[in-house]
């Protein structure tokens, strides 16, 4: 994402900018010049420094993460007809990755602190046809994990968690931090995109402390083919592959996950400077009149792959969003709500959602970034303050 400028000048801010450089460029250069491009030994060291990274044990690459909640949920069991419990309050990545396996999303609503599934809501959803839980870790904030996971053990059910802003984030698990993707639940789902806090172009990775499930992800995301390409192509006999079940185009590239080794090195200091950002939102907004704040649970530590700020009463949302982007600050607004779209119209709505459409309706997210600076974060603080007066 480039940076541009307004009419008067001033620098524009975007809502969010890859970290980037040189040493992503020169890791790209190592598998086009090797003649490797797709999946092979550059996919397999990213896989393992992630796992080492998360603290799992395996971890497997894939083109996106849909790609990774779809192999997920069809790894637990999910099939035409089965229902899945997950938020309307997330991208419509999440409930497609649903409905990709011929099942039913079944929505509940979100706590308004965490803008995160509420457990309390989440069992009276069962039924007979629920086959899984399917949890996000919003805007790379942690979802309550253990309350989920309670319910989910008493009624035998999965946990795939959709944890595709929440690379670094870590809970607070039995007296120690973790980072999200151990997995706490059966699988974890982490996204590349642009948007996230590191990027690949576009990519995702699944983690599992069950072997054969990541087998069988190996297996489903080049086309069920039973003999992998670096096995095939170093061979000195000919092998003639088969293709014994279904399978799916699902491949992260080797020049993505050149670029993604390379990316996971920074991630510290993009965490400790996003943090230090959210912070400072923090401290700075506390004296809006109006202005709700996103709450961090004493168990939880966030990337902060976006700050979300509720808007005060009287405050239309597109009119604060034009005010400040009229001005040169990008903003972008509440989460979608997935059971609003024309997709989903056909999706029976078992109960309200008044705190996903809330959030939705009267939330914008604020820039973020590692290279912002203070100068950056003042000017969207000062627009921010003079939009709330303004309309």
């Amino acid at each position: 994402m480039k940076s541009k400028r307004v009419s008067n000048e001033r620098p524009f801010i975007p809502v969010a900018r890859p970290w980037m450089d040189e040493r992503e460029v020169e890791a790209a250069r190592r598998p086009i010049l090797s003649g490797w491009v797709t999946q092979g030994p550059e996919v397999a060291a990213f896989e393992l420094e992630f796992a080492a990274h998360a603290g799992a044990k395996y971890a497997c690459a894939v083109s996106s993460c849909t790609t990774a909640l779809h192999l997920a949920l069809l790894a637990v069991g999910v099939r035409p007809g089965h229902e899945v419990i997950t938020v309307s309050h997330s991208f419509v990545a999440t409930a497609n990755s649903v409905r990709y396996c011929g099942a039913i999303p079944v929505f509940v609503d979100i706590q308004p602190e965490t803008f995160n599934m509420d457990p309390v809501l989440v069992e009276n959803a069962i039924t007979e046809r629920t086959r899984a839980i399917l949890c996000v870790h919003q805007m790379g904030m942690p979802c309550d994990l253990k309350a989920i996971l309670d319910i989910a053990h008493r009624h035998s059910l999965s946990v795939v968690e959709d944890a595709a802003c929440a690379i670094g984030s870590e809970i607070r698990w039995n007296g120690r931090w973790h980072k999200i993707g151990k997995p706490h639940g059966d699988i974890a789902c982490f996204s590349f995109h642009p948007r996230k806090v590191i990027t690949t172009g576009d990519g995702g990775m699944i983690t599992t402390s069950n072997p054969e499930w990541d087998k069988q992800f190996r297996l489903w995301r080049h086309h069920s083919m039973s003999v992998p390409d670096t096995v095939r192509h170093g061979a000195r006999k000919v092998i003639f592959e088969s293709y014994p079940v279904l399978g799916y185009n699902y491949r992260m590239t080797d020049i993505q996950a050149a670029v993604g080794r390379e990316q996971l090195k920074r991630l510290p200091q993009i965490i400790e400077r996003r943090r230090f950002l959210a912070e400072r939102y923090g401290e700075s907004l506390a004296d809006v009149p109006g202005i709700e704040l996103p709450e961090e649970p004493t168990w939880a530590r966030s990337n902060w792959q976006s700050y979300c700020v509720r808007l005060p009463d009287g405050c239309d949302q597109r009119q604060v969003m034009q005010f400040m982007l009229d001005r040169g600050v990008s903003t972008r607004r509440g989460i979608m709500c997935i059971h609003r779209e024309g997709a989903y119209a056909d999706v029976l709505r078992r109960w309200p959602l008044p705190e996903s459409e809330r959030a939705q309706d009267h939330s914008i997210i604020l820039p973020l970034y590692h290279q912002m600076t203070d100068k950056d974060q003042n000017n969207v603080l000062k627009v921010l303050r003079e939009a709330c007066q303004a309309v």
